[in-house]
C-alpha cells in the first residue's frame, strides 16, 4: 500500500514538471513578437495554461489626450506605454539622516497600455502618507481600481510614507483616469510641474555603467538604470509589454566626493529570490521589502526593494552581482513602469 501511495506521488510531480516546463516554453515564445514590434493579432499570443494572451498594441502620445486631461498632469509615451509621474515635491522625507530626493523613491507612476481587443490596462504604484492611506485606498474602490501591494520601498523614515501599487482593467481609460484623479485629489500631490531639462550627475557615470552593464539615464538628480525580464509576464489574459510590472531599478543619489544613497528593486521568480537576496547582503546592501506588486502575474514574480549608502561604483558592483543571479536583460533609458 505504501509503494502504491509513493508511485502515485511520483506521478503527480512528474506531471506537474511536465506541465510547469510547457508554461515556461510557450511564455518564451510568446516574448518574441513583442519584443521586435512585430504586429500581433490578439489570439496570436500563446501564453500560460495553454491560453491566448491579448497582445499590446503601440499607441501615439495624441491617442491619450482624453486620458492626460482626465487625470489632470501631463505623461509620455515609453515604448507601449502611456506613462505618467507624479512625484511628491511636496514631501520632505529623510532615511537614516539623509533627505530623500522624489526622484530617488517618492514617484508615483501611472502606465496605460491599450490592448488589441480594445481594453486597456492601467498598472500604476502611488506614494501616499500614512494619513492619506486609508482614504485613498477607499477612492480607489470606489471607482474600481485595485490595490495589488501596500507596503514600503524604504527602512525607518519620517515622515511615514507607504507605497501602493494600483491595477485596472476594461473599455473605458478616461473613467479610470477619473478614478485615479479622484483618489490623487485625497492625498497632497502637487499638480505637474513643467519638466525641467536634466543636469548632469555629480557621479562617475561612465563607471556605474560599465560595472551595470547597461547605459543609465538621470532623471533630476538621480541617476537610474533599469533591467526587464527576459521571459514573457502575464497579467491574467493579457501580455505585458516588456518593462511593465517586471523591472530591476537601480537609483543613485549623489552625496558629494562620490558617495551616493542606493534605493531600487530586483525583479525575481521564486528560485532566484535567495541568491538575490545573499547577494545584496554580501555586497553590504540592506534588505528592505520581499513582496508581490500584482495578483495575477504568470510566471509569479517577488520584488525586493534595497537600500545602501557608499561609493556608487562599489554599490553599482554590489547590485550588479544580485542582478546577475536572475533573468533579466538591460533596458537602454527611461522604458520601463511600475
Amino acid at each position: 500500500m505504501a509503494d502504491e501511495r509513493s508511485q502515485s506521488i511520483r506521478s503527480r510531480l512528474t506531471a506537474s514538471r511536465l506541465t510547469a516546463s510547457r508554461r515556461q516554453v510557450l511564455a518564451v515564445a510568446a516574448l518574441a513578437p513583442v519584443l521586435t514590434g512585430a504586429p500581433t493579432d490578439a489570439r496570436a499570443l500563446s501564453g500560460p495554461r495553454d491560453r491566448a494572451l491579448v497582445a499590446p498594441v503601440t499607441t501615439k502620445l495624441s491617442d491619450w489626450a482624453d486620458v492626460g486631461e482626465a487625470l489632470g498632469r501631463p505623461g509620455d509615451m515609453r515604448r507601449f506605454m502611456y506613462h505618467t509621474g507624479l512625484p511628491r515635491q511636496d514631501l520632505t522625507v529623510f532615511s537614516q539622516g539623509i533627505r530623500i530626493d522624489p526622484a530617488l523613491a517618492l514617484g508615483s507612476h501611472m502606465s496605460f497600455v491599450r490592448y488589441a481587443d480594445g481594453s486597456t490596462l492601467l498598472m500604476g504604484d502611488s506614494v501616499v502618507t500614512e494619513r492619506e492611506l486609508q482614504r485613498f485606498g477607499d477612492v480607489l474602490q470606489q471607482h474600481g481600481i485595485m490595490q495589488t501591494a501596500i507596503h514600503k520601498h524604504l527602512l525607518a523614515h519620517e515622515p511615514d510614507i507607504w507605497w501602493v501599487h494600483v491595477h485596472a482593467h476594461g473599455h473605458d481609460p478616461v473613467a479610470i483616469a477619473r478614478g485615479l484623479r479622484a483618489a490623487f485629489d485625497r492625498t497632497g500631490t502637487p499638480p505637474a510641474e513643467p519638466a525641467a531639462p536634466s543636469q548632469p550627475v555629480n557621479l562617475d557615470t561612465a563607471a556605474v555603467d560599465a560595472v551595470l552593464g547597461v547605459k543609465g539615464f538621470p532623471d533630476g538628480k538621480i541617476y537610474k538604470a533599469t533591467f526587464v525580464r527576459r521571459e514573457t509576464v502575464a497579467d491574467g489574459p493579457l501580455a505585458l509589454p516588456p518593462g511593465l510590472g517586471s523591472t530591476t531599478s537601480v537609483n543613485f543619489q549623489p552625496l558629494g566626493g562620490g558617495r551616493a544613497a542606493l534605493s531600487g528593486d530586483l525583479v525575481m521568480i521564486a528560485d532566484e529570490v535567495q541568491p538575490a537576496l545573499m547577494a545584496l547582503r554580501r555586497g553590504g546592501v540592506e534588505l528592505v521589502e520581499l513582496h508581490h506588486h500584482n495578483l495575477m502575474d504568470e510566471p509569479r514574480l517577488f520584488f525586493v526593494h534595497f537600500w545602501a549608502v557608499g561609493n556608487a561604483v562599489r554599490l553599482a558592483l554590489a547590485v550588479r552581482r544580485a542582478v546577475d543571479t536572475t533573468d533579466v536583460v538591460p533596458m537602454p533609458g527611461p522604458g520601463g513602469a511600475a
